[in-house]
């Protein structure tokens, strides 16, 4: 699996994107269930559909997946999923991401296809930090909750990385100052990270 992680939206390499859909499908899920925790009012929904929009920008076709949907159901997901090589996964809240992802299966299709080139995994903030193995650090900027069950939060990453991505380091970004904690943190820990600012982007192949 192809992994384009970015710190914050699509970032600055989308000629790679733009390339991407030449050679591939144009079609793309688009998944915001790191965003579950929030009020889902006019505004969450506008700000899916700006997601949307910048997606389409490049020449995507873009359908939502909800997690929620396939919770306790992981060969109804995995159906899904199989119409589709590329997905995306956008920011909010990195352990309510995590546990979408384990609920629903959409982990272990992860780990079960890292290895297939033929797949694109797009995700920027919450969306690249959950694809480490450890997620001890980021209670400093996301509140460790769990909105779905009884259950407790998992810090467990899905563990395709070796490193955690910080992401919003020296940005123009509300959360960058705690960003500056998180780096301290890991530092302290001899956590290996790596710090990306708004517009950077890893490309993992």
């Amino acid at each position: 699996m192809i992994l384009y992680l970015s710190s914050n939206k699509l970032g600055n390499k989308t000629d790679f994107l733009i390339d991407w859909i030449k050679n591939n499908s144009k079609k793309i899920v688009i998944i915001a269930n790191a965003r579950d925790a929030k009020t889902q009012n006019d505004e969450e929904k506008e700000k899916l559909n700006k997601n949307i929009e910048m997606l389409k920008e490049i020449g995507f076709e873009v359908n939502i997946l909800d997690l929620k949907d396939y919770f306790g159901n992981n060969e109804l997901l995995n159906k899904e999923l199989k119409k589709y090589n590329s997905f995306c996964v956008i920011g909010g809240n990195v352990f309510v991401l995590r546990r979408a992802m384990k609920l629903s299966g959409f982990d272990q299709f992860l780990i079960n296809n890292q290895h297939n080139h033929k797949l694109l995994y797009i995700g920027y903030s919450a969306g690249s930090c959950v694809l480490t193995k450890n997620l001890d650090g980021f209670q400093l900027v996301d509140e460790p909750i769990n909105p779905y069950n009884d259950e407790n939060v998992i810090y467990e990453g899905v563990g395709l990385l070796d490193y955690c991505i910080v992401p919003h380091y020296k940005s123009n970004h509300k959360e960058s100052a705690l960003i500056d904690n998180v780096v301290q943190y890991m530092e302290e820990r001899k956590i290996k990270y790596k710090a990306l600012s708004d517009g950077d982007v890893i490309i993992q192949k």
